[in-house]
């Protein structure tokens, strides 16, 4: 049992640790964090689209950063990598973060998911999914849910190309929560190989099936 306590304390606390980071690194365009132990600490990888933010003026920003997450989760030694996000617009965390800004800011929440929506399938994903749920327009709590393209729910596909963000944002009518999953087209697997053949050199003799034989010093048809 005190495996699974430690493989549970161990979760919980990336959780924790995500959530902390998302709520902190919100203006860098937080898009994800990775955690490592190593001999020497814990090593966390921070996945941002705006890495100048996060570092700071000689470093400041990142130290900071440091000193708060050993205090916070009591990490010994922890050792940031900060790296930037190469396609932002495929990142379900960074694009969830976006439309609870427009909201935010004022926005419809329904515009705000239908440019999500047109954004992502531009880049190249083969289907995307805005869940939005809340008080969005009266007393009563409800969702809607927008979808284009193909997005993959069960099986092992799913697991493979869907990835999936979640949010929240306060608004004047309550707690609004956003899930969006963005099913990437590069990671669907592929079925079959298509392989076109070597066009013969003008040195090789043809072979067919309709050729005649003549490796045993026979002649062709109508030789005399």
């Amino acid at each position: 049992m005190s495996a699974v306590k430690n493989v549970v304390k161990n979760n919980f606390r990336n959780m924790e640790l995500n959530e902390f980071l998302a709520d902190a690194l919100k203006d860098a365009g937080y898009g994800g964090v990775e955690v490592q132990k190593t001999p020497v600490g814990a090593r966390i990888t921070v996945f941002v689209t705006r890495p100048g933010l996060v570092i700071g003026r000689k470093g400041t920003g990142i130290k900071d950063l440091m000193a708060k997450l050993e205090q916070k989760f009591g990490l010994q030694n922890p050792q940031i990598s900060v790296l930037e996000v190469t396609n932002p617009e495929l990142n379900p965390d960074i694009m969830c973060n976006r439309i609870a800004q427009l909201i935010e800011r004022g926005t419809a929440f329904r515009r705000a998911s239908m440019w999500s929506l047109n954004t992502i399938m531009n880049s190249g994903a083969l289907g995307v999914e805005v869940v939005i749920s809340g008080k969005l327009r009266t007393e009563r709590a409800h969702f809607e849910k927008h979808t284009i393209g193909v997005v993959p729910k069960s099986g092992d596909v799913a697991g493979h190309i869907v990835r999936t963000g979640i949010t929240r944002v306060l608004t004047k009518m309550g707690l609004m929560g956003i899930q969006l999953r963005i099913a990437s087209r590069a990671a669907v697997p592929q079925e079959f190989e298509m392989k076109v053949a070597a066009a013969p050199t003008p040195d090789s003799p043809p072979s067919g099936p309709d050729m005649p034989n003549t490796e045993q010093g026979g002649k062709p048809d109508g030789a005399n």
